[in-house]
């Protein structure tokens, strides 16, 4: 496992901890060398993990245990000022820039984040991409084999949409693909995924979802995706492949590779259907 991945699944409690621990031995490190050697600098270790794993509010903290830890041992190290006064005026000091520090670690995670997401989610319909949702469907075959729970894949081509593009222009046409997620998720649970996989091709992931489930599922939103359809007056129909996996498979691909299949074996016998089938390895 990657060793960040590792690390951004501790929970809060674990990095308190930590923090903890890290601020108080590098405490008694400063103490024992004297206030010869500046070991300032080294409280900023606590200070990044604690506030990028744990977040703004307990890197403040942080900074302020840092601070004050390095306040306890520059007096025990027998350093003398010409004011006593001196000693908390640094440590006011020192806060001040472990705060900065954690302020800007702060907004960079939030940045990292926010650009994480980015690079899951299709921009133009809200959808997670084909990447992220091969990602997902792994994550989902591995909790199957372990708890021996059934979900559904659903593989969905929009059929004649190059006939709206043609007829409408680009514009509708992305109207379209939004209107399909949109109205997509108004029918799901918030567990499901849908995907845009590239062009006019969805897939909808439904963790815990059995056959009957799924057909239940699936009929509503083409039910609701036709009639939206016919609302608007765009004149296309979908088309699409429902796999469900009990048998797991051992890769994302070969489920919606299957899905795939089966959705195509729809649009090759007049389109506009649902096909259903159990995933055979």
């Amino acid at each position: 496992m990657n060793i960040v991945a590792y690390l951004e699944k501790q929970g809060k409690l674990f990095w308190v901890i930590t923090g903890i621990i890290l601020i108080v031995a590098i405490g008694l490190v400063d103490l024992l060398t004297g206030y010869e050697i500046a070991f300032s600098l080294f409280y900023l270790f606590p200070v990044f993990l604690v506030t990028w794993f744990a977040g703004m509010r307990l890197g403040l903290v942080t900074s302020i245990a840092s601070a004050l830890v390095w306040l306890d041992a520059d007096i025990a190290s027998g350093h003398n000022y010409s004011h006593p006064a001196i000693y908390y005026w640094n440590s006011i000091i020192r806060f001040g820039f472990y705060m900065i520090v954690t302020l800007l670690l702060s907004a960079l995670k939030e940045a990292h984040e926010h650009e994480k997401e980015l690079a899951r989610i299709d921009s133009l319909t809200g959808a997670v991409n084909a990447r992220f949702f091969s990602e997902l469907v792994q994550l989902e075959i591995e909790r199957s084999k372990r708890y021996r729970h059934p979900f559904t894949l659903a593989y969905v081509d929009v059929d004649d949409f190059k006939a709206v593009n043609d007829r409408f222009g680009h514009s509708v046409g992305d109207q379209v693909l939004y209107s399909i997620v949109k109205h997509s998720r108004e029918n799901m649970r918030k567990s499901d995924v849908i995907a845009r996989l590239g062009g006019d091709e969805f897939a909808f992931l439904l963790p815990e979802t059995e056959q009957s489930g799924a057909q239940v599922t699936i009929s509503k939103i083409q039910t609701g995706l036709l009639d939206e359809m016919n609302r608007c007056g765009w004149p296309v129909t979908f088309s699409i492949g429902v796999l469900t996996c009990i048998n797991m498979a051992q890769t994302s691909d070969e489920l919606v590779n299957q899905a795939d299949e089966l959705m195509y074996s729809v649009k090759n016998t007049g389109k506009n259907g649902i096909r259903y089938s159990v995933f055979t390895g």
